[in-house]
C-alpha cells in the first residue's frame, strides 16, 4: 500500500506477485478481502471558502427543514450544451453488440439552460438561451417570479458566479424582500441540488443524443423538463407533503453574522 514499482505508478496483480513471490491468485484474494483496487484512482478538491462551514449549515438546514410559508429553490445554469450530430446514423443495439455510433461528431451549435429545482417537490422551471449572461439571468429570475405561488418567501440556493452578482441583479432582488439569497461556498458546487438534476439531463438525453440543430436540442431539453414535472421526484428534502413546515432547530442552521454581512445582499 505504501510502496510503488520500480516501472510503474501503480501495482498490478502479475507485478506484486512477481514482487513478493506469491501467486497471482493469492494476491488477487488478498485485495478482493481488503478492497483494494491499485488501478483506480480518485480526484477530489477542497474548498477554500473561510466560510466554509456557516454556509454549509445554511444550506443543508434550508433542505432539511425549510422555514415556514417558504420556497427553497436551486438554481444554476448549464452552459454550452453542444447541439452535436454523428459523421454517419447511429447504429442499434443487436444481440451481443451494443449501440454503435462514430467517435467524431458535427456541432451545430450550442445553448445554455437555466434551470430552477424546488427542492421540497422536485418542480423544475426551466429555460434555453443563446448566451449566458447576466441580461439572460435577469430574465430567468423574471419567468421564476411570475411562475411561483404568491405569499411565500423565495429562497435561492445558487453558486457564486459572476452573473449572479451584478448590481442590476443585486437591485433586483433587493426590490423583492421576500427573496433570499443562498451562496454555495467556493468549490462546492455538490452542495446545489440542481446538479444532481443536471447529471439526470445529461445522460438520459443529452450524452448520447443526436442533434442537427439547437432547435431541435433546446426542443428536447423542454420535453425533458415536461416529462420530469408530470411525475417530479426529489434527491432530498422533504416531502411534497411536508414542503412548509416550520423549522425544527432554527438555532441550528443560523448563519454566523460575518457570514449574513459578507454573503447575504436581501
Amino acid at each position: 500500500m505504501r510502496t510503488t514499482p520500480t516501472d510503474a505508478t501503480h501495482w498490478s496483480i502479475r507485478s506484486m506477485a512477481a514482487e513478493t513471490g506469491f501467486s497471482h491468485t493469492t494476491i488477487r484474494r488478498m485485495w478482493a478481502a481488503f478492497g483494494l483496487q491499485p488501478h483506480r484512482s480518485q480526484t477530489f478538491k477542497l474548498s477554500s471558502d473561510p466560510l466554509f462551514v456557516d454556509k454549509v449549515r445554511d444550506i443543508v438546514g434550508l433542505y432539511l427543514s425549510p422555514p415556514n410559508r417558504a420556497l427553497v429553490l436551486s438554481i444554476d445554469e448549464k452552459s454550452q450544451i453542444q447541439a452535436l450530430d454523428r459523421e454517419q446514423p447511429v447504429l442499434p443495439m443487436m444481440p451481443g453488440v451494443p449501440e454503435r455510433r462514430t467517435h467524431s461528431y458535427v456541432r451545430h451549435g450550442t445553448t445554455s439552460l437555466f434551470a430552477a429545482l424546488d427542492v421540497a417537490s422536485g418542480f423544475v422551471i426551466g429555460k434555453c438561451y443563446k448566451r449566458h449572461r447576466a441580461v439572460e439571468f435577469l430574465k430567468f429570475l423574471k419567468e421564476i417570479d411570475a411562475q411561483v405561488p404568491g405569499g411565500l418567501d423565495i429562497h435561492i440556493v445558487m453558486d457564486n458566479y459572476a452573473t449572479h452578482k451584478t448590481p442590476k441583479i443585486k437591485a433586483w432582488l433587493a426590490r423583492r424582500p421576500h427573496y433570499h439569497v443562498h451562496f454555495t461556498p467556493t468549490s462546492a458546487s455538490w452542495i446545489n441540488q440542481v446538479e444532481r438534476w443536471f447529471a439526470e439531463l445529461t445522460r438520459k438525453q443529452i450524452q448520447r443524443g443526436v442533434h442537427t440543430s439547437v432547435k431541435q436540442l433546446e426542443a428536447d431539453i423542454r420535453a425533458f423538463i415536461d416529462l420530469h414535472n408530470k411525475t417530479p421526484s426529489r434527491s432530498n428534502g422533504p416531502s411534497p407533503q411536508t414542503r412548509f413546515w416550520p423549522r425544527s432547530n432554527a438555532s441550528a442552521t443560523k448563519p454566523s453574522r460575518l457570514y449574513v454581512a459578507n454573503f447575504r445582499f436581501t
